[in-house]
């Protein structure tokens, strides 16, 4: 039997080689082991951070040859010439064109080319750090480029939105699209959900518990990357109008009757449905595809996709119904999809909730991360200014 041939692996090929120490050579190794660790390196970040990561390798990479400088290995100087030249570009009204945390996701970039091809990075170099640290006091001296949060929704306007949006249906596939956008409001509401995890949810991560409502399984999270799941329970509410629970039932009838007969059977189910004036949440649950995304896109006609819906159609989702829903134009630019996330933040913190009940739901590594929802949102909770008897 003839054996395969073995070739040494490029450093670049086998990320998992992060920094060898001097005179040290990896070793010679089949090129599809090479290849397999690669794969489940490239697979240690995910998609998301890797297609950000490749656009701004590609940016520095542009402006190296530009200039006539060396991208890899590229010099501490190089670096911090690139971080500063883009922290001095400016707009056509004369505003900083790059955030300070923008420079700062582009350093990473650099830093993870270099340690997965062997090289010493240069963006650890004091000079690259006091640079950004510079930047980053200059910004913030002349008040340019604020971090700013998306609006949070509360509960009333969550109750505004899904009652808008079930008043404005005439025709089936406006209730499609009602259903749909109401489970996605209300789940992304209650459970305090990224929009990646809304887009990432299948059917199977789903189910009606007795008890609790909803049991939503996470098979990963921004911060559980490695896939050890989470639980989250979405009760159901007083009001059925509001009941997550119940606009996930709505919602996976229409699924069902899709994925079992396609259009003509929503519409059957459509035109003969009941009035929604009662809970639906304590019967069953049609049978879906285990498999098949949760969310869907749906054309205008009312014909569901196979794909799920992205991150960014979540986002235009929001501002959609929150436009439909008679908001004006500076608070709809505010909108998008972290706001039923932050929502729920300052919603639990308004209502007394202590931070360690909203890490339960929202998944928060630490208080401290939860306290900008409080200053930014909620800054009368828990502040002595309600105590000095003014």
């Amino acid at each position: 039997m003839e054996s395969r041939p073995v070739e040494t692996a490029p450093v670049a090929q086998v990320a998992a080689v992060r920094s060898q120490p001097e005179g040290t050579t990896a070793p010679a190794i089949p090129a599809a082991v090479a290849a397999r660790i690669a794969a489940a390196v490239e697979s240690s970040r995910s998609a998301g951070t890797r297609r950000a990561y490749g656009s701004a390798w590609g940016r520095f990479t542009d402006w190296c040859t530009r200039n006539g400088h060396v991208a890899l290995p590229a010099h501490p100087v190089t670096v911090a010439a690139y971080l500063v030249d883009a922290a001095e570009t400016v707009t056509a009204v004369g505003e900083r064109a790059y955030a300070a945390s923008t420079l700062s996701a582009w350093a990473s970039a650099i830093n993870h080319f270099h340690q997965t091809t062997g090289h010493t990075s240069p963006t650890k170099h004091h000079l690259v750090t006091a640079a950004l640290a510079g930047v980053r006091r200059q910004y913030a001296t002349a008040g340019d480029r604020p971090s700013t949060q998306r609006a949070p929704l509360l509960v009333s306007d969550i109750r505004h939105l899904v009652d808008t949006a079930r008043a404005q249906c005439d025709g089936w596939a406006d209730d499609v699209f009602e259903r749909r956008d109401s489970a996605l409001l209300l789940l992304g509401f209650a459970g305090a959900f990224r929009r990646s995890e809304l887009a990432e949810l299948e059917c199977r991560d789903v189910s009606l518990h007795r008890e609790d409502g909803l049991h939503v399984r996470l098979r990963k999270t921004k911060t559980d990357q490695e896939g050890r799941g989470v639980v989250r329970a979405l009760p159901a509410t007083e009001s059925h109008a509001t009941c997550p629970p119940c606009a996930y039932v709505r919602w996976v009838q229409v699924v069902s009757a899709f994925d079992g007969g396609g259009r003509p059977s929503v519409i059957r189910l459509l035109r003969s449905r009941e009035t929604f004036d009662k809970h639906v949440c304590r019967g069953g649950v049609p049978r879906t595809t285990a498999r098949a995304p949760l969310f869907r896109s749906i054309s205008r006609n009312g014909n569901l996709g196979a794909t799920p819906l992205s991150g960014a159609a979540i986002h235009k989702t929001i501002r959609r119904r929150g436009q439909r829903a008679g908001y004006d134009a500076a608070l709809v630019s505010q909108l998008g999809g972290h706001s039923l996330r932050s929502g729920f933040v300052t919603q639990a913190f308004r209502n007394g909730a202590d931070a360690h009940a909203i890490m339960r739901q929202t998944g928060h590594a630490t208080p401290a991360m939860l306290e900008r929802y409080a200053r930014e949102n909620a800054p009368l909770m828990g502040n002595a200014v309600r105590e000095i008897g003014l």
